[in-house]
């Protein structure tokens, strides 16, 4: 893979000032795929790592034998805080200015401090048809394909919606798998969660389904601890549209502890599900988990993660762990599944034991850590689809 990204668009809101950024890491015919986050800080540095991700998830997902061929990697981030009043505003205004690059090229869909209807909402004000319709012109049939996906996103499993729940179901599978391995039983394994927002909402529901104990949950207001098990699924009632939970919905024997608390939590499952660069050579230290499953985007630092593999500590790479959000709806749209959760379940859970088990073997194998093996694998499909489809 290259080191530069095929194109960086940087852009100021003429109204507040705020910042914003496109980068597009590569092209599959014709189209890249890649999330918009707003956050306060968000930099065009961490956009461009973000869209290489998005290249590399992509392509991990490739089938040649699918009727979803992987696009090309990319990320839209707008440096705003998403709870402030000009937020929705600003949302629309870079979305307008964006508007050549999602007729034409990337199709995104909500990312860290956006939801999928906010995104939707802007996306038809700012005059667009939808945020994924340069994919359109791929598709067979694509008034079916619209309607496919369409009634998925309608559908609701137990109070969360499927589209939610795709993406914590990958990580949860990826922790699964790496339990296996390792002949570790489900009943008795803690974990501990940082974020209850899209992702990590659905991972801890699924976790603790599977027979793990969720012993420690962070969100913007602080860490929930029980030793004993929290209940997740009160937890998630009681959320807010950003994952912040109500603390009336405690029990007696929860407690709650400082916001970095989740870091030393007594646990063997650490998943940072919420801001990237979480987890630093400075406080790698203070964890006490076997595993770490990279639900949200770059949230373990190189130096970090070094230390970490030194210690016995696996990470297990965001760029497999929580990929399959963006592939259910490639499957979806593309029609190697319908809109029927059982099925959206089941390829999840296929998909990720395959791929998961595919880069621990190849990390064996290679002698290196998750991430390079999954880096490797990337860099022995990408040029099998650029053979197939072309370099853009």
């Amino acid at each position: 893979m290259s080191s530069a990204p095929l194109l960086s668009v940087g852009w100021t809101d003429h109204v507040t000032g705020r910042r914003g950024h496109l980068v597009v890491d590569r092209l599959v015919r014709g189209v890249a795929s890649g999330g918009l986050r707003m956050r306060e800080g968000c930099t065009v540095e961490e956009v461009t790592g973000l869209a290489r991700g998005m290249t590399m998830k992509e392509a991990l997902h490739y089938d040649p034998e699918a009727r979803y061929v992987p696009l090309g990697g990319a990320k839209g981030g707008i440096d705003c805080d998403p709870r402030s009043p000009e937020a929705y505003g600003v949302l629309v205004r870079y979305l307008r200015a964006m508007r050549p690059y999602v007729e034409r090229f990337w199709t995104t869909g909500e990312d860290l401090g956006l939801t999928q209807d906010l995104v939707d909402r802007a996306v038809a004000e700012a005059g667009l048809v939808s945020s994924v319709q340069a994919v359109y012109p791929l598709l067979d049939d694509e008034r079916t394909a619209r309607e496919r996906l369409a009634d998925a996103f309608a559908i609701e499993v137990d109070g969360i919606g499927l589209d939610e729940l795709v993406g914590g179901l990958g990580v949860a599978e990826s922790v699964l798998t790496a339990l296996d391995r390792a002949d570790r039983a489900y009943a008795g394994t803690r974990v501990s969660v940082q974020g209850l927002g899209t992702m990590g909402g659905a991972t801890a529901r699924f976790l603790v389904r599977a027979g793990l104990r969720v012993v420690a949950v962070a969100d913007v207001r602080g860490t929930i601890v029980n030793p004993d098990g929290l209940d997740v699924e009160a937890l998630l009632a009681a959320r807010d549209a950003h994952g912040a939970v109500d603390r009336s919905a405690l029990r007696p024997g929860d407690r709650e502890e400082p916001g970095d608390a989740w870091l030393a939590a007594e646990a063997e499952v650490l998943v940072p599900a919420a801001v990237s660069y979480a987890i630093d050579a400075g406080n790698q230290g203070r964890i006490t988990a076997r595993w770490i499953a990279e639900a949200a985007n770059m949230p373990v630092l190189p130096e970090a993660e070094e230390a970490l593999a030194a210690r016995g500590v696996t990470v297990l790479p965001d760029v497999v762990v929580n990929s399959c959000t963006n592939a259910w709806w490639w499957w979806t749209l593309f029609g190697d599944i319908e809109a029927d959760a059982d099925q959206a379940f089941a390829r999840v859970r296929g998909a990720m034991r395959t791929l998961v088990d595919g880069m621990l073997d190849r990390a064996e194998a290679d002698g290196t850590s998750p991430r390079a093996a999954a880096h490797a694998l990337v860099d022995e499909r990408l040029p099998q689809i650029a053979e197939r489809y072309g370099w853009y």
